[in-house]
C-alpha cells in the first residue's frame, strides 16, 4: 500500500490559513504583515467599538494581536502548537484609530515548548508586552 505525502506549508501560507479559519481575528481587520519561520508580525487599527468605557482600547484588544502574532509565529515551524500560557503588561493606553502592531521578533524552541516574546507598538513606541508559551504537538501542518 502506498502512503499519501502531503506538501509541508511555508510560514506565510501557515499564518494565511489559520487567519482565513479566524472569524475572530477577521472580525479585528488583523492584516499580516510578514511571516516567517519564528517571527511573524500584524497589525489592526483600533474601532470604536473596540474601546472600554473609559475611551481607550479594552486590553482584549492588544492581547489579541499579540495572541495572533504568537499563533502565527509558534505555528510557522510547521507544527500543530497551541497555547498553554500567555500574559500581558500594557504599558500605555490605546485610543480609536490607533494603528497597532504586534512583532513576534524572539523566540526559544524546544522540541515539546516553545517561548515567545512579542512587542505590541503604536507608531514604533512599545505600548505592551506580551509572554507566551506553546505545547508543540507531532501533528504537520500540510497542503491537502
Amino acid at each position: 500500500m502506498e502512503e499519501k505525502h502531503s506538501k509541508n506549508l511555508s510560514p506565510e501560507a501557515i499564518a494565511r490559513h489559520m487567519l482565513a479559519q479566524d472569524a475572530y481575528s477577521t472580525w479585528l481587520g488583523i492584516e499580516i504583515i510578514e511571516s516567517k519561520k519564528g517571527y511573524c508580525k500584524v497589525g489592526m487599527k483600533i474601532r470604536r467599538e473596540m474601546l472600554n468605557g473609559m475611551g481607550n482600547a479594552h486590553g482584549g484588544i492588544s492581547f489579541s494581536l499579540a495572541d495572533t502574532a504568537f499563533a502565527f509565529a509558534s505555528n510557522s515551524y510547521g507544527r500543530h502548537a497551541v497555547s498553554i500560557e500567555a500574559s500581558i503588561n500594557h504599558i500605555e493606553a490605546l485610543k480609536e484609530d490607533d494603528y497597532i502592531i504586534a512583532e513576534a521578533d524572539m523566540d526559544i524552541t524546544k522540541y515539546k515548548l516553545g517561548f515567545h516574546l512579542i512587542k505590541v507598538k503604536r507608531k514604533g513606541e512599545i505600548v505592551a508586552l506580551f509572554k507566551g508559551v506553546v505545547y508543540r504537538s507531532s501533528k504537520m501542518w500540510a497542503a491537502d
